[in-house]
């Protein structure tokens, strides 16, 4: 079996109204910063995993991501995998 170290980026879809990015984007107006012109709030997480290969790693974090971690309805995702050193 050997180790992984997975980054996964959640996003909403660019069809779904991110009231918490209009926030931070008119909270970032306010403090002066007028050249941003949108803001996104997603999630990130990182999870470490064992597998007996990478494509059984991605299938694991696919399947994870869909059933817990994003909602496939609104949200979209993406990971980097990483196999670590063993020791």
């Amino acid at each position: 079996m050997a180790h992984f170290h997975a980054r996964i980026y959640v996003t909403l879809r660019s069809s779904v109204l991110d009231p918490a990015g209009v926030a931070v984007c008119s909270g970032l107006h306010q403090l002066g910063y007028d050249g941003v012109e949108s803001v996104r709030i997603g999630k990130y997480i990182e999870v470490q995993l064992t597998a007996t290969d990478p494509g059984e790693a991605k299938t694991q974090l696919d399947q994870m991501c869909d059933r817990l971690l994003a909602n496939p309805v609104i949200e979209n995702y993406c990971f980097e995998l990483t196999e670590l050193a063993t020791a």
